[in-house]
């Protein structure tokens, strides 16, 4: 009896020094912000020597709105008994919320997307459960999927990779400037 009561100070005295280890998930850059819209400009922004630009389209967001309407009331009498309910009509309208339109961002540019690049891009996609194909070194409808996926939860809803995601994912240089 004194044995299993000593062996349970021990293991409480043991635990209780230990805390459960907590991984925060790591900041998210939000590659919304690198969006450019030019508005009547064809073609992208002016860029610096070794600065690549991509494009892509961002669809259009429409809003359908349903509701109630009140045709007639209802009517009572006297007493304040209903004698016949009120009606209503239900309606439905579209709003554009959004117009459809090309939006450019930064991205890495053609030299360094090698067959070792789109590798790396797959296996870095696939260590977040995001890429579920062989890893083949090629651009292919899966990666763009798994590229769509990954940036859009960080504001950025297409299936180009933009230089922003490449840094996040350990594939781009990343200056002290981006810390």
């Amino acid at each position: 009896m004194r044995f299993s009561f000593l062996l349970g100070l021990v293991v409480a005295t043991a635990l209780g020094g230990c805390q459960s280890a907590r991984v925060d998930a790591p900041a998210q850059t939000a590659l919304g912000r690198e969006v450019v819209r030019l508005k009547g400009k064809q073609g992208p922004p002016p860029s610096r020597d070794g600065e690549c630009w991509a494009s892509s389209i961002s669809p259009a967001v429409i809003e359908t709105v349903t509701e109630q309407v009140l045709i007639t009331e209802e009517r009572r009498d006297d007493s304040g008994a209903v004698i016949a309910p009120a009606s209503y009509q239900t309606r439905t309208h579209q709003r554009m919320v959004q117009d459809r339109e090309e939006i450019w961002f930064r991205a890495p540019c053609p030299d360094v997307q090698s067959v070792q690049f789109a590798a790396s891009l797959q296996r870095a996609l696939k260590a977040r459960g995001l890429y579920l194909e062989e890893i083949t070194g090629e651009m292919n409808a899966e990666t763009a999927e798994a590229i769509r996926r990954f940036q859009a939860v960080r504001g950025l809803d297409s299936p180009v990779l933009s230089l922003g995601a490449a840094k996040e994912l350990g594939l781009s240089a990343t200056s002290l400037d981006d810390l």
